[in-house]
């Protein structure tokens, strides 16, 4: 596959992985773009968006992101407490009082934020569509008892984070989340970064193309039992997920779906990290203040074995952590492994978004084929590692780049 764009010599090794990854790994369409101190470095394309007409993966192709939307969500409620409009450690009751319900009046903001909240799934079976129904979800939400006890542990919110959190936003803002991320993220950086796509953009989507399931995995055997917690937080959405998935539609790619359903290319990721990597502030546009930028890189939640994901997990207030299982049980070793500092979150299939303040760096990679997990894939990995070991990094050995 020819591969388009620009590369900084200094990172020749990242676009190397890039070509190998469609020559050796499978990789059919993708986009790879890294920031450094606020200028972009690296910004290729490749591949293949649509097999079936063998169109093109151009500068302009956007595609699916799944939880890599969630660094876009998280983003919102922080620029909003960095704002002093939101206080992240009040009750989440205070913005959304129908959310006391069910002996949730007391959860702050801030386990929403990091998977404690006990509220990864709705038990009662949603109808068709529900995904795209934003009141239907935040009012089944509020009435939602929680899983377990807030706070006594953390279990992925795979797709209930987006409603979750963008219901905080849209009552302290007054906008949708979509709308929210849109005028203040998105427009004045000038990304292509969509949270409920605009019509007239449909037809750059890269539809994607589904993994076969790793029947190894921990997770699969979980999410295969009828009523179980991984089953009902990745499959009780109405349909977004599951045998026939419904988000290559376009009412699915119109529905603000913060936990799972941007839609952008790598360099809309790199573009919305790179503030962040770069003190909260980056060419005239502030989306935080330095306090808030530290809170959002710090641990707030990790475990030895997530309630939902079933294998360990590290997550900052919206973000993921690095996160190496590689010496995990066999069915549990998904990893996703980045510098101490960074923050940012994968999407499922491989997809990732990440800053790195201490590097000065952001990076983004989407693709259309993939990848059976939830966490990274040996293709994104291998974009990641190129990327540190150009800044002068030594070592992953540790579980996180040295």
């Amino acid at each position: 596959m020819e591969v388009h764009g620009s590369c900084d010599p200094q990172f020749q090794h990242v676009r190397q992985e890039f070509e190998r990854n469609f020559r050796e790994g499978g990789e059919v369409g993708a986009s790879v773009c890294v920031t450094l101190r606020g200028q972009t470095v690296v910004d290729l394309w490749g591949g293949i968006a649509r097999p079936e007409t063998q169109t093109p993966w151009t500068a302009e192709t956007i595609s699916i992101v799944f939880s890599s939307t969630k660094g876009a969500t998280a983003l919102c409620a922080h620029i909003l407490a960095s704002r002093g409009q939101l206080d992240l450690d009040a009750p989440v009751s205070t913005y959304w009082p129908e959310f006391a319900q069910a002996g949730k009046a007391q959860i702050p903001v801030k386990m929403l934020l990091n998977h404690q909240a006990g509220l990864p799934a709705v038990r009662a079976p949603l109808p068709q569509g529900a995904y795209a129904n934003w009141d239907l979800m935040v009012n089944a939400l509020a009435k939602e008892e929680p899983f377990w006890e807030p706070g006594t542990r953390n279990g992925y919110h795979a797709l209930t984070i987006g409603w979750l959190v963008g219901e905080v936003v849209r009552r302290v803002s007054g906008k949708s989340l979509g709308t929210f991320f849109r005028d203040e993220v998105a427009k004045p950086l000038g990304l292509d970064f969509w949270i409920g796509l605009p019509e007239d953009k449909e037809t750059r989507v890269a539809p994607m193309i589904a993994a076969a399931p790793d029947t190894n995995s921990l997770l699969y055997h979980e999410m295969i039992k009828p009523g179980s917690l991984a089953s009902l937080a990745i499959l009780n959405s109405g349909g977004y997920m599951g045998a026939k998935p419904e988000y290559d539609l376009r009412a699915a790619h119109a529905a603000e779906i913060g936990g799972a359903g941007g839609i952008t290319n790598a360099r809309g990721l790199a573009g919305m990290y790179a503030p962040l990597a770069c003190g909260g502030t980056l060419k005239g546009v502030t989306l935080v203040n330095p306090d808030s930028l530290v809170r959002m890189g710090v641990v707030a939640s990790a475990t030895g074995r997530d309630a939902v994901l079933v294998m360990p997990s590290r997550f900052a207030l919206g973000y993921m952590k690095s996160m190496d299982n590689r010496r995990a049980p066999a069915g549990a070793r998904e990893s996703a492994i980045m510098a101490e500092d960074a923050f940012g979150h994968v999407g499922a299939g491989g997809s990732l978004g990440f800053a790195d303040p201490k590097a000065g760096m952001s990076f983004g990679y989407t693709m259309n084929r993939m990848g059976s997990g939830t966490l990274l894939t040996d293709r994104g990995q291998s974009l990641v590692d190129a990327t540190y070991r150009a800044l002068g990094y030594q070592s992953d050995v540790s579980g996180a780049w040295r």
